[in-house]
């Protein structure tokens, strides 16, 4: 089994990468991120069980929310050289890191219920 190198690991490698902040607001003001983040922390890492895993999700709005995710450097994204072709993606060390934060805001809302 081959893959090729991940396209980035640290978020700070791409000069395209937006703030925390800005992350943050754009992740959680997407239910579809959200989602897609939830079902990778959960081991669904290929593209076919990610969409039947998620109700309502389009393949088109997968696309653009794995393709955001990776650029952003919260998932890794693998391709490997089998036939036919393989596709996962994984949370990255960075994105470890940024899942804390959204773990973070699911604790003061549910503090906030009680």
């Amino acid at each position: 089994m081959h893959y090729s190198e991940p396209a980035s690991t640290d978020a700070g490698d791409a000069p395209d990468t937006p703030p925390v902040a800005r992350m943050v607001e754009d992740i959680v003001g997407c239910k579809w991120s959200l989602a897609v983040i939830g079902a990778v922390r959960r081991g669904v890492c290929r593209p076919g069980a990610l969409e039947h895993s998620i109700d309502g999700l389009s393949k088109k709005v997968l696309n653009e929310r794995l393709a955001k995710l990776v650029r952003y450097g919260l998932l890794d994204k693998r391709r490997y050289a089998e036939m036919p072709p393989r596709v996962e993606y994984r949370i990255t060390p960075f994105g470890e890191k940024f899942c804390g934060l959204l773990d973070g805001i699911e604790t003061l809302q549910r503090e906030l219920r009680r």
